[in-house]
C-alpha cells in the first residue's frame, strides 16, 4: 500500500544518533497520515545498520537499504526513487525531532501552497562542557551563522532553504533530484533550483527540531572547511553562482580581505595596516558578540569558537578556489597548507599566554621553560618535541616514567596547563 508520508534518512556511521533520530520519528503523531520510514545507509562500519535492522524487526515500516557510493546526495535519491510518499522528508540522523514535526511541516506544506516547507534547527551537544557548549552557542548566534533556520525567526516567512524539509513530490519531477557530483551542499542547491523556478519555500517557526552539532573544534574546523570548499565547488559544478546565496561567500570575502592587503604590503608596505584594521574590527565584534552569548561556557572558548567557525569556513573556500585552479598542486599541497595556517592563527592567538607562562614556569620552579624529546612521526621519522616544562627538573630521573593526576613532581603552573 503507497504510504502518504515518506522519511528519508541518509546515514553513514551514525552508531550514536540513529537510534534517537529513529525513536523520536517513530514516536512522532503523524495523525491520520500513514507514513513508512527509509534508512539509506551508506555501508556503515560501526553498529548503525544492526541497529536500524532491529527497529525494522519491530516495525514493519522501517526500511534499510544500501548505499555502495556512501555519499549523502546518492543516499537520499535512493531514498527518494524507492519511496512511495506523497510528501517526502529528507532529514538527518544527527537530529531528533518535535512530537508534531512531521504532521505540522505537512499541514503548512497545504496551507500555504508550498513546494517545501521546514522547521527551525535548534542546536544541542550531547556532552556538554566549556567548547562543545561555546560550539552550540556559536552555532545559535546570526554572526555565527547567517541562516534564518537556526537564528531563528519569529513568523512564517519564504526562505531560500530549510533543514530536513517536507516535500511535494512532484518537485523533484519538476526541478529534479539532489546532484550527485555535490558531496556537501546538495540540499541547498536544491533548493535554490526550486527557488529560482518559482517554487515556494517556507520556515515554520514553532515547529522545531534538535540538531546534534560537533563537540570540540578539530571537528568543527574539519566539518566547516569541508562546508566552504564545497560552496566554491558547489558553484563550479553547477556552473552559476546562483546555486548558492551572497551570506555563504561572506567568510570568504573576510579572509580575503587580510590575505591580500598582507602580500601587497610586500611592495607596498602600508597595505599592511589594512589587514590589521580588518582583522582588528573582527576581533572586536566577536569579542562583543562572546560576551552577549557565552552561556556555560568561558569567554577564551566563546571567541575560539567563532575564529574557528569562520576562519576554517573561509580557508575551505579558498581552498575550493586553489583547487579548481591548481588542482594536481591542491592534491600535494591542500591538506599541508589548511595544518600550517591553522598553527599560525593558533600561535598568533595564544602569543600572550606564550609570554606569560614561561614566567610562571621560572617563578614556580628555577629549571629550564621547556621540556625535550624526540618522538617518532609518519614514516618512522624521528622528530624533536617542544613542549612547556609542567614537572620538576629531571623528573624522568627521580621518579616512574607514568605520570598520575596526583603525582608530587608536577609543578603548580604544570597542573594548570594539565588540565
Amino acid at each position: 500500500m503507497k504510504k502518504e508520508i515518506s522519511v528519508i534518512i541518509p546515514c553513514r556511521n551514525e552508531e550514536e544518533y540513529i537510534e534517537e533520530c529513529l525513536t523520536s520519528v517513530i514516536n512522532s503523531d503523524f495523525g491520520s497520515y500513514n507514513f513508512e520510514i527509509i534508512v539509506v545507509d551508506g555501508l556503515s562500519e560501526d553498529k548503525t545498520r544492526v541497529i536500524v535492522k532491529r527497529f525494522s524487526e519491530h516495525h514493519p515500516n522501517v526500511k534499510l537499504l544500501d548505499n555502495s557510493k556512501k555519499i549523502a546526495p546518492v543516499a537520499m535519491n535512493i531514498g527518494i526513487k524507492n519511496s512511495t510518499g506523497k510528501y517526502v522528508f529528507i532529514i538527518s540522523a544527527h537530529a531528533k525531532y518535535g512530537k508534531d514535526y512531521f504532521k505540522r511541516l505537512t499541514e503548512e506544506l497545504e496551507k500555504y501552497n508550498a513546494d517545501c516547507t521546514g522547521g527551525v534547527l535548534i542546536t544541542d551537544v550531547k556532552n556538554k562542557n566549556n567548547i562543545s557548549n561555546a560550539i552550540k552557542n556559536v552555532l545559535s548566534d546570526k554572526f555565527g551563522v547567517g541562516s534564518a533556520f537556526r537564528s531563528g525567526v519569529n513568523k512564517v516567512k519564504e526562505v531560500d532553504t530549510v533543514p530536513f524539509g517536507c516535500y511535494k513530490r512532484e518537485i523533484f519531477e519538476q526541478a529534479g533530484l539532489y546532484d550527485e557530483r555535490l558531496v556537501r551542499n546538495q540540499d541547498i542547491e536544491l533548493n535554490k533550483r526550486i527557488k529560482n523556478s518559482g517554487g515556494k519555500i517556507f520556515i515554520i517557526p514553532d515547529v522545531k527540531c534538535v540538531y546534534y552539532a560537533r563537540e570540540n573544534f578539530k571537528d568543527l574546523a574539519i566539518n566547516n572547511f569541508q562546508n566552504g570548499k564545497w560552496n566554491i565547488l558547489t558553484a563550479y559544478y553547477t556552473k552559476t553562482l546562483k546555486s548558492l546565496s551572497l551570506r555563504h561567500y561572506i567568510p570568504l570575502i573576510f579572509i580575503l580581505s587580510l590575505i591580500i592587503p598582507a602580500i601587497l604590503s610586500f611592495f607596498y608596505p602600508s597595505l599592511l595596516y589594512l589587514t590589521f584594521f580588518s582583522f582588528l574590527c573582527y576581533l572586536l565584534l566577536i569579542f562583543y558578540r562572546s560576551l552577549k552569548i557565552k552561556k556555560n561556557t568561558t569567554f577564551f572558548s566563546q571567541v575560539f569558537s567563532f575564529l574557528i567557525l569562520h576562519f576554517s569556513y573561509g580557508l575551505g573556500e579558498l581552498a575550493g578556489i586553489l583547487k579548481i585552479l591548481f588542482k594536481d598542486f591542491y592534491k600535494r599541497t591542500g591538506k599541508r597548507i589548511f595544518d600550517i595556517f591553522f598553527s599560525l592563527t593558533g600561535i598568533i592567538f595564544l602569543s600572550p599566554f606564550f609570554i606569560i607562562i614561561p614566567i610562571l614556569i621560572k617563578l614556580d620552579d628555577k629549571g629550564k621553560i621547556f621540556y625535550k624529546q624526540t618522538r617518532i612521526g609518519r614514516y618512522g621519522n624521528p622528530f624533536t618535541l617542544l613542549k612547556f616544562r609542567t614537572m620538576v627538573e629531571n623528573a624522568d630521573k627521580i621518579g616512574s616514567s607514568v605520570t598520575t593526576g596526583d603525582d608530587e613532581r608536577i609543578t603548580k603552573t604544570g597542573k594548570f596547563l594539565r588540565k
